[in-house]
């Protein structure tokens, strides 16, 4: 148990409490999952979990030390997102029968390009850094750089970007479908990551920024909706 504490991976260090922080994404849709209604699910933001728990599961394979803790934090948050989806998509179907098929197809074709372009990265990854590698000078210390565009550390960090874009797009979201627990959630993990991001091999300085800003726009959401609950004059 000791022995466990002071690990490289134990509980008195980042490497520990940025997973855990993580467990929050995927707990958090479990509550909601069961303790409230669809009509709050961000079916966006949800879609794009999916994607990024994904990236960020490869992630917490590569990175030094491996964190078995961010891993299995990642594989729940996919299945629970995933069924946060299906509760959306089952509930505008009931509820929009008109309109719901063509909001269904726009988000399945988003799936879909975002399926795509990864598919297309892992086909010409290979021989693009092999070409750039044999150009030398800043060519070739772009290509073999560990926190490069041809590793999975710079792929997962840059997609948590796409979770501030929904926040930014959804600045004006009405409160009453604003999710407590995700924004808190959210609002943790970029807090704490943009600590993480300088303990681990190597440092990622697109980590820090990326969690900075997530931090910031999820904390917005989080802002509007305590005050809203708890706050609000009405």
């Amino acid at each position: 148990m000791a022995s466990w504490i002071t690990s490289p991976t134990g509980p008195m260090t980042t490497h520990f409490w940025g997973p855990i922080a993580n467990w929050g994404l995927s707990l958090s849709a479990i509550y909601d999952a069961n303790m409230k209604g669809p009509e709050i699910i961000n079916e966006r933001m949800s879609a794009t979990q999916v994607v990024y728990s994904a990236l960020f599961m490869r992630f917490a394979w590569c990175v030094e030390p491996r964190n078995y803790i961010l891993f299995s934090c990642h594989t729940a948050n996919v299945m629970a997102q995933s069924n946060q989806l299906r509760r959306w998509g089952e509930y505008k179907l009931q509820q929009e029968p008109e309109t719901a098929p063509a909001e269904l197809k726009n988000l399945s074709m988003l799936g879909a390009g975002a399926a795509g372009v990864l598919a297309t990265s892992l086909l010409i990854r290979k021989p693009v850094q092999s070409a750039m590698t044999s150009m030398g000078g800043p060519f070739a210390k772009i290509a073999t750089a560990p926190a490069g565009p041809f590793y999975i550390h710079f792929w997962a960090p840059n997609f948590k970007w796409a979770l501030s874009v929904n926040n930014l797009l959804d600045y004006d979201r009405p409160t009453d479908k604003i999710s407590l627990s995700m924004t808190a959630a959210l609002t943790a993990t970029g807090t704490i990551f943009m600590r993480w991001s300088f303990v681990i091999t190597p440092v990622n300085y697109s980590l820090f920024f990326v969690n900075l800003v997530l931090s910031t726009s999820s904390g917005y959401h989080l802002a509007r909706k305590i005050k809203a609950d708890y706050f609000s004059d009405k």
